[in-house]
């Protein structure tokens, strides 16, 4: 799983770049289920921070690079998300936010179970386009919740859309309701990192096995799109058309098969593909169905396909 790095890292001095990226808060019970932080881990993040200024710079240079940002991402004490809205959904309707299932506080869900309407006060800070934190949203309950077929989990606010947009000038992050093609260009916005990775669909995974859970349909990254630890919970973003597509949330580490940090591909015919290296999100095209009016769950609602309880 993309899950965060579970120990405070040094900061880091780059002449000329921004701020280092965050440090992570103490994670809570999802977090011993990731990558521990080891020396190549520290390593690989000050890599990846050079490559993030390099990337900035680039962009600043040339402006048409890259459409996307931060506006309207979240960051999580543990993982990364963003305030999403559905086709269909109406100003004054509850805010969401969606993140992982693997990121729930309440820990992750076990293979086969659904967490729907439960309590949740979480909080999320709100970043604007350039990645700084403008503000603190509150959850009211955690409306969905899973990690069987797919790895989600959403969010209802104590606001609405358009109180965040009249507070703090940030639209939501509308989700696509169609299934996204191989090779569209997209990219990975990391409220956590406050990092954009850029790359596009190599393709999709009938099944993704990551111990003893199973994800159907997965997005499939091409290279470009090396996540780390901490972008669990990202929106994958259409750059052509600014809507997300997909939720970031694991990747094969280590080369090993079907385990966890390791997920493998499955095909139709039960053949397992192992692809060191290459990271992986869950598709959302299905969920703006099991959403109606004022934000409400619906999951008996016509083409809903999520997971039942």
């Amino acid at each position: 799983m993309r899950k965060p790095l579970g120990a405070a890292l040094l900061a880091l001095a780059i002449a000329g770049a921004g701020a280092a990226p965050a440090v992570a808060a103490p994670v809570d019970t999802a977090g011993s289920f990731g990558k521990s932080v080891d020396a190549d881990t520290a390593l690989s993040t000050v890599r990846d921070a050079v490559t993030s200024t390099t990337e900035s710079l680039n962009r600043a240079l040339n402006p048409s690079v890259q459409a996307v940002n931060f506006a309207g991402t979240v960051s999580l004490s543990n993982c990364s998300g963003s305030v999403v809205r559905f086709p269909d959904s109406e100003d004054n309707d509850p805010a969401l936010v969606m993140s992982n299932g693997h990121c729930l506080e309440t820990g992750m869900p076990g293979p086969g179970e659904v967490v729907v309407d439960r309590a949740s006060s979480r909080t999320f800070g709100l970043l604007n386009a350039s990645g700084s934190r403008i503000g603190t949203l509150r959850a009211n309950k955690i409306a969905y919740g899973t990690m069987t077929d797919t790895d989600v989990a959403i969010y209802q606010l104590t606001t609405t859309y358009s109180a965040i947009k009249s507070r703090y000038g940030i639209s939501a992050l509308t989700m696509a309701d169609t299934h996204p093609a191989a090779g569209t260009a997209i990219t990975v916005a990391s409220g956590y990192w406050k990092r954009l990775y850029n790359c596009n669909i190599d393709g999709f995974a009938y099944r993704l096995k990551e111990g003893g859970w199973t994800f159907k349909d997965s997005v499939r990254y091409t290279s470009a799109c090396n996540t780390i630890g901490g972008t669990s919970g990202s929106p994958v973003i259409d750059q052509a058309t600014n809507q997300v597509v997909a939720v970031n949330n694991t990747g094969n580490e280590d080369g090993q098969r079907c385990t966890v940090n390791n997920p493998c591909e499955v095909d139709e015919s039960g053949n397992v593909t192992v692809r060191q290296g290459i990271n992986y999100a869950q598709q959302t095209y299905q969920i703006p169905a099991c959403f109606g009016v004022d934000s409400k769950l619906d999951l008996s609602a016509s083409g809903c396909v999520l997971p039942k309880p």
